[in-house]
């Protein structure tokens, strides 16, 4: 697919789609979602009138995976479908939602990023309520209810919990440990369970820092050509 038209001064540009749908980022790879979540999600995907969704976690619990995944499985289904990280549109998230408006379905990621900002919170609640109009389907993301996340403006929170909500718990070490195998198996390397326990034992364990480590370590075992044991992994990171 082709990269979308240049838009125009001051308006956030559509990303392109190898960046806005990663292989990693779809709804069979992602772990532990809740009860019926993805159930919800390829409903707002595939079918118009499905009810908006509002995707509350911690930072690290996926709500990026499951926004991307969202927007893949809508294009897969012969929808217009786009994805915005809000925090890239601050300061100008009139234009930047303007600029959206014409898709079928619109992610917009991390609305805490906006809170606080009365000309961007007013410029969410006229998006919403143009975007009911004309029958789109949305998905929110942010990092805690709307009630939580520092939102000034009450019609904003009102029309936002007026959401179905689905609440991302934060994974534990097995949950971890799955999706490091799940990564390593979908890009073919083989990463051996006592690497696995040596990462979560000797490193950051927050999921972001491993699948940075994971990217490292296939880079590296392809060069070498050589299976992820933990002597390779100690050499990988003690050299970086």
């Amino acid at each position: 697919m082709s990269r979308s038209p240049q838009p125009g001064p001051g308006i956030t540009p559509q990303l392109p789609l190898t960046l806005r749908y990663p292989p990693d980022q779809r709804f069979d790879s992602f772990v532990a979602a809740p009860e019926a979540a993805l159930a919800q999600l390829r409903l707002l995907a595939e079918n118009p009138g499905a009810d908006w969704l509002y995707l509350a976690g911690a930072a690290k619990t996926g709500k990026t995976h499951l926004a991307l995944a969202l927007c893949a499985a809508a294009e897969q289904a012969g929808r217009r479908a786009v994805y915005l990280p809000m925090v890239a549109a601050v300061g100008r998230t009139h234009e930047a939602l303007e600029a959206l408006e014409g898709n079928d379905v619109v992610a917009l990621d991390g609305l805490e990023a906006a809170a606080g900002m009365r000309e961007d919170e007013v410029a969410l609640f006229d998006f919403h309520n143009r975007a009911r109009s004309a029958g789109l389907n949305v998905l929110y993301t942010a990092r805690g209810l709307p009630d939580e996340i520092g939102l000034t403006l009450p019609d904003l929170r009102s029309r936002l919990s007026q959401c179905a909500r689905v609440v991302l718990p934060a994974l534990d070490d097995e949950g971890r440990r799955e999706v490091l195998r799940d990564r390593a198996q979908r890009r073919g390397l083989i990463l051996e369970e006592a690497a696995i326990d040596w990462l979560l034992i000797r490193t950051d364990r927050d999921l972001g820092n491993l699948i940075g480590i994971l990217e490292i370590l296939d880079r590296e075992s392809l060069a070498a050509q050589r299976r992820v044991t933990v002597p390779f992994l100690r050499s990988v990171l003690e050299a970086r």
